[in-house]
């Protein structure tokens, strides 16, 4: 059963800037409350949160690696068929690309204009999506992750994490809500396009730092990649091979997020909880092995990663242990479960909050 909402009165306030990009621990401890202030200081005691930008240069080599590995392969393969399986590859390899980006962002690599390069490097020349966009809107996320009215991540979704959404939809939308726990995985193979759409609305209306050197480098991936596949493929193998790696990139993209938070406490208004419940609660780890670190690039430690965004991935793992048993001392519900159940929770999740909507009702208001 889905959580109930939080109802908290009092009209929605705007996020606080910067805490993706600053160590919450440095926050005033009323903002971020005793509880998280305590544990904060155990974790840095450990040296967790040290920059360690070294230990990032075998993950950029192998991600080289793996992208040169992919281009060598479209070049000799040429005009054939087995492209598709290239394109398959790039995908992947693409998704790889974006945890750079994604660590780049939460300074969790470098810092300074050094972070701002390495990010745009991996989001607008890799993989044509704007990256002050992207950093905009992942700060709102992680400041009131679940929550209706302040997650960005929310409300840029056709599914519904609560039937007071469903009005806000129009038909075609409402067909999908109705099915969303099918719906929501097909979907995911247009999350790519709907990043690149999304980040050339963002600099059309200039909601980003430097638009234009964004939009130059948007211009470049887009001449290189759609040039290099319309002059070696013939027509129809080039719109296969876009189609195919824009889809498997969505996917991938989608299949890492979508075990983070949904089915999770889903909460709206302004936030009454401190940083360390209003994280913990609304995330949901995935069981860590060598496997699982890779593909999901260490955001299956995602309690960690959102009660420290600027701590190095691979320091999450070290830290799982501390903010569990931490938890565990204070009574804190400290969610962690297998990679199937991650994504069975979802679907079950989003299939019990559309169900009035297949029934053509809506819920009883709780008054409570």
């Amino acid at each position: 059963m889905h959580a109930k909402p939080n109802t908290t009165a009092g009209a929605p306030t705007a996020p606080r800037s910067g805490l993706v990009g600053v160590d919450p621990a440095q926050a005033s401890s009323g903002e971020v409350g005793a509880h998280f202030a305590a544990l904060a200081r155990e974790v840095r005691a450990a040296g967790l949160l040290d920059l360690a930008p070294g230990r990032y240069y075998p993950r950029l080599a192998f991600n080289a690696a793996l992208f040169g590995a992919g281009l060598v392969a479209f070049f000799l393969i040429g005009d054939s068929w087995w492209q598709v399986a290239v394109a398959a590859w790039m995908g992947m390899s693409a998704a790889q690309s974006a945890f750079m980006w994604h660590d780049a962002g939460h300074k969790a690599m470098f810092r300074g204009s050094a972070a701002t390069w390495m990010g745009r490097v991996h989001a607008n020349l890799a993989n044509g999506v704007s990256y002050g966009w992207w950093v905009n809107h992942h700060n709102r996320h992680h400041s009131f992750p679940n929550n209706i009215d302040l997650d960005p991540d929310i409300g840029r979704r056709t599914a519904i994490f609560d039937m007071s959404q469903y009005d806000t939809r129009g038909p075609w939308q409402r067909w999908v809500v109705r099915h969303q726990g099918i719906m929501f995985f097909v979907l995911l193979t247009l999350e790519a396009y709907k990043m690149h759409r999304t980040s050339v609305l963002a600099l059309l209306r200039r909601d980003v730092r430097q638009p234009w050197v964004e939009a130059a480098l948007l211009l470049a991936h887009a001449a290189i990649y759609l040039g290099a596949v319309f002059i070696v493929l013939s027509p129809a193998i080039a719109i296969v091979f876009v189609l195919v790696q824009q889809m498997v990139l969505g996917v991938y993209f989608g299949l890492i997020f979508a075990p983070n938070h949904k089915g999770m406490e889903v909460r709206r208004g302004e936030e009454s909880l401190d940083w360390l419940e209003r994280q913990v609660l609304t995330s949901r780890n995935i069981k860590p092995s060598p496997l699982v670190d890779f593909l999901y690039g260490g955001l299956n430690y995602q309690i960690e990663h959102h009660l420290f965004p600027t701590m190095p991935r691979m320091n999450l793992g070290r830290c799982r242990p501390m903010v569990r048993d931490y938890c565990e001392r204070h009574g804190i519900p400290y969610r962690e479960v297998g990679l199937f159940t991650s994504y069975r929770e979802v679907a079950t999740f989003l299939h019990e909050v559309s169900e009035p909507a297949r029934r053509g009702g809506k819920p009883a208001v709780d008054t409570a």
